[in-house]
C-alpha cells in the first residue's frame, strides 16, 4: 500500500530535476559535437543575488562644466541597476530659499533621466546650515535612512548630523574663511573654521546613531552591508557614536564610502574596506596625481562586493570616443593642468 505514494515521489523528483535541466539548456546552448570544446568551462559567473550598483562622488566645490552631464551619459550605458552619491550635490553655503531652489532644481535635471533610481546623500555644501537643513528635509525628507536590495544592506548617513547652535557657529565660521581661502589661502590654517575638527570629519548625531544601530540589530541576516557618507566621520578619534555603528557591524561584512577629499585612497580599518572616492566633476588638486574624476562600480556576488574605478575619460560609446564630445574635457587637473 505504500509502493504508490513512493513512485509518485520519484516521479516528482524526476520531473523537477528534469525542469531545471531544461532551465539550465535554455541559458546556454551551443552546436559543437566534439569533445572537445574550444572554451574553458561552462561554469558562468551569474547568479540570481547578483547586481550591479554605482557611485558618483563630489560635484562641488569647483564644478567642471560638462564633466557631471558625461559621467550620466557614461552610467546610462553602463546600466548598474542602482546610482548612489557621496554628497556635495549643490554649491550650497547660503540661506536664500529661492537660490537653494534653483540649484536643486538644477541637480534634478542633471539626474532625472537615469533608469536608475538616483539616492542621495548629503554634504557639507547641501547640509551647510540649518536653512539648508530644512529645504534638504521639505524636497526630500529623510537626512539619513536606510535600504535593502536583494539582501544587501544600504546605510545612508548625514555626515553634517550637528545640533542646531554648533551647525550655526561652524556655518558662520566658514562664510569668514571662504573669502581668505579664495584670496589669502595661506592665512587660512589661522581662521577658526580651518582648526575645527567638524571642517574634514563631521559628526553623527545620537539620535542618528541609535537609529543606525537599530537598523543593523533588524536585519541580523543580510549578506553584506554598505555605508555611503560624505565626510569620512570614522577618520575622527573622538566619534564615539560612530564607532556604535561599528560595534554593531563587528560581527559582519561591510564596506564604507565616502568623499569629500577630492582624492582617492583606500584604507583598512577593522579589517574591511573604507573607501575615499575622488571627484564626479568636483574642483581637484593639480599636484594630487591621486585627484580625478571617475564612478565607482561594484558588483555584488555571492562572494562579496567587486570594486571597480573607473575613469571618465576611459569609459567611451560605441563610436570609441567619451559621450557627450567629453574627448576635450579635463578628468584630472594632475595631466592637463587645469587646476579649479
Amino acid at each position: 500500500m505504500q509502493a504508490r505514494p513512493v513512485l509518485t515521489g520519484i516521479l516528482s523528483a524526476l520531473l523537477f530535476l528534469q525542469g531545471c535541466a531544461t532551465v539550465e539548456s535554455a541559458t546556454f546552448e551551443h552546436g559543437v559535437a566534439s569533445e572537445k570544446k574550444p572554451w574553458t568551462h561552462e561554469s558562468f559567473d551569474a547568479g540570481d543575488d547578483r547586481f550591479m550598483f554605482a557611485v558618483f562622488s563630489d560635484l562641488y566645490s569647483g564644478e567642471r562644466d560638462g564633466v557631471f552631464a558625461v559621467a550620466m551619459a557614461q552610467l546610462q550605458l553602463l546600466r548598474p541597476e542602482i546610482i548612489l552619491s557621496v554628497g556635495d550635490l549643490i554649491n550650497g553655503g547660503t540661506e536664500d530659499r529661492a537660490q537653494l531652489r534653483r540649484e536643486w532644481d538644477g541637480f534634478d535635471a542633471k539626474v532625472a533621466g537615469m533608469q536608475a533610481p538616483v539616492f542621495h546623500v548629503g554634504g557639507n555644501h547641501d547640509l551647510t546650515n540649518p536653512v539648508m537643513r530644512k529645504f534638504w528635509e521639505d524636497r526630500y525628507g529623510a537626512r539619513y535612512y536606510y535600504f535593502v536590495y536583494k539582501n544587501v544592506l544600504f546605510l545612508m548617513l548625514d555626515s553634517e548630523d550637528y545640533e542646531e547652535q554648533r551647525m550655526w557657529e561652524i556655518y558662520k565660521a566658514r562664510a569668514i574663511a571662504l573669502p581668505i581661502f579664495d584670496n589669502e589661502p595661506e592665512k587660512l590654517p589661522e581662521t577658526d573654521y580651518f582648526k575645527m575638527p567638524e571642517r574634514q570629519t563631521g559628526a553623527i548625531s545620537v539620535e542618528q546613531a541609535t537609529y543606525f544601530r537599530q537598523v543593523i540589530a533588524d536585519h541580523p541576516d543580510v549578506r553584506w552591508t554598505f555605508l555611503m557618507m560624505h565626510k569620512p566621520v570614522w577618520r575622527n578619534d573622538n566619534a564615539t557614536e560612530f564607532q556604535s555603528i561599528e560595534s554593531s557591524l563587528a560581527d559582519r561584512p561591510y564596506t564604507v564610502i565616502n568623499g569629500h577629499f577630492h582624492s582617492y585612497s583606500l584604507t583598512s580599518r577593522n579589517g574591511r574596506d573604507y573607501i575615499h572616492l575622488g571627484t564626479t566633476s568636483g574642483g581637484q588638486d593639480g599636484s594630487d596625481p591621486m585627484a580625478f574624476d571617475h564612478v565607482t562600480l561594484v558588483t555584488m556576488t555571492s562572494e562579496g562586493p567587486s570594486v571597480a574605478n573607473l575613469r571618465l575619460e576611459g569609459i567611451l560609446d560605441k563610436t570609441g570616443h567619451v559621450p557627450l564630445n567629453g574627448d576635450d574635457l579635463c578628468y584630472q587637473a594632475y595631466v592637463c593642468a587645469t587646476k579649479d
